[in-house]
């Protein structure tokens, strides 16, 4: 007796020991401090999209004050070489009843760029930490509407951690685990077969779409209707050649940071000058708009003792023969997609809905008209819309409209006409 009695006692005191990420029951009720959802990653064993930890909250800055439950989130996911990592977000769901069908369906959200620290995760700034967010009238538009709204952080903003920027794999993973962990609130009101969308604009429009090219190997049970991705910076070697040295290169900053901590082999801190070491600081510390203003005009150039430009980042490698070049363009859309019916290795099997504005000055027009490009070629029903008579920040509310309605037909299984060219 005395034994097992000791036994019992080392069990508990184990189960003490267990740290806040690591594989466990799912919560018995969403009494979770901010500390313990956004606390450092630990090893992880848990199924994708399980549920760690969960608080109720209120989301101050999403405006109408619209009735609804909101909870941010820690859940399970996995990176672009299946590791398991912590990832944080929000769920929203209106107290209105859905009439519409059986099940209140649900967006998968990404928020456009935000900044790469633990200070700029999305869910604390629309809790509460206000800095620079501009996507809660994205929220208010989808909540209106009666769906459900699941917004990842993305990867990285666990305390300690950096964001993945730009990561493809990774922002389709932590999109579509939070749908899964999003069924799993205690108390929660969501169904299992429920519709999905997903959802996202400039970062969050890659997301979006990696998040589409990923659905049906990834999270095959979710019921994904449509994609919706504007001002999405399809290829990053274009993109980047845009940034550099622009108004807009801090953009170009957190894509460097962020493929070196999902790229960790590849050469990085032996490459800077003390330029550079202040620079990855730079962005670690800040959020968007400080981060814009840190590295307004910078080139890569001048952050590297041998004063690389971008092609000759390209051709760095590391050990194993990984080059710069090759992971930049892994990021890349619209390669190997194809129908359900396809051989293709991502295989897409309901339709997306692509935008930009008129005015659009940071992404470039070309990787955007080649994005809709591949996805046409590949035989994806895709509607296009370049009208908006917007720069690149002002058309993500132009079109929250147009995006929330077009959710709306996918959800109400409404045909959809396409709009490709003829190739």
């Amino acid at each position: 007796m005395k034994r097992l009695s000791l036994l019992a006692a080392a069990v508990v005191a184990a189960s003490a020991l267990v740290a806040p990420g690591s594989s466990a029951a799912a919560p018995a009720g969403c009494t979770a401090s901010e500390g313990d959802i956004f606390a450092p990653a630990a090893p992880l064993s848990g199924a994708n999209g399980e549920l760690l930890a969960c608080r109720e909250v209120t989301l101050p800055h999403v405006p109408g004050k619209i009735p609804m439950k909101a909870y941010q989130v820690r859940y399970v996911s996995s990176d672009l070489r299946g590791k398991k990592v912590p990832v944080t977000g929000f769920v929203a769901i209106p107290t209105a009843a859905w009439t519409k069908s059986a099940r209140r369906p649900t967006v998968a959200f990404n928020p456009g760029t935000l900044g790469s620290g633990p200070q700029c995760a999305f869910s604390k700034q629309m809790t509460g930490a206000y800095q620079d967010a501009y996507e809660g009238d994205q929220i208010a538009e989808f909540l209106k509407a009666g769906f459900a709204v699941a917004a990842t952080d993305g990867m990285g903003y666990t305390d300690g951690g950096v964001h993945t920027y730009m990561i493809g794999q990774n922002a389709g993973h932590s999109l579509l685990d939070i749908v899964r962990a999003s069924r799993q609130i205690p108390g929660g009101t969501l169904d299992a077969q429920g519709q999905v969308a997903v959802s996202g604009y400039s970062e969050g429009g890659a997301a979006s779409l990696w998040a589409a090219q990923v659905a049906s190997s990834y999270a095959p049970e979710l019921k994904v209707v449509g994609a919706a991705a504007g001002g999405v910076p399809g290829d990053l070697k274009m993109t980047a050649a845009k940034l550099n040295g622009g108004p807009f290169a801090g953009f170009l900053a957190d894509a460097v940071v962020g493929l070196h901590e999902a790229y960790p082999t590849l050469p990085f801190d032996e490459l800077m000058n003390d330029t550079g070491r202040k620079a990855v600081q730079d962005v670690k510390e800040n959020c968007l708009f400080g981060t814009l203003g840190a590295f307004l005009g910078k080139k890569v150039e001048s952050f590297t003792t041998q004063k690389y430009t971008l092609d000759q980042l390209y051709q760095l490698k590391d050990a194993a023969g990984l080059s710069w070049g090759q992971a930049v363009e892994e990021q890349k859309l619209g390669v190997g997609i194809g129908g359900r019916w396809s051989g293709a290795k991502w295989k897409i099997d309901f339709p997306t809905f692509q935008y930009r504005g008129a005015l659009e000055e940071i992404i470039p027009v070309e990787t955007q008209e080649e994005t809709r490009r591949l996805y046409c070629k590949a035989g994806i029903p895709t509607r296009f819309k370049n009208s908006y008579a917007g720069e690149h920040l002002l058309t993500d509310g132009m079109a929250k409209k147009d995006v929330t309605d077009w959710i709306a037909d996918r959800f109400a299984g409404k045909l959809m006409i396409g709009n490709c060219p003829l190739l």
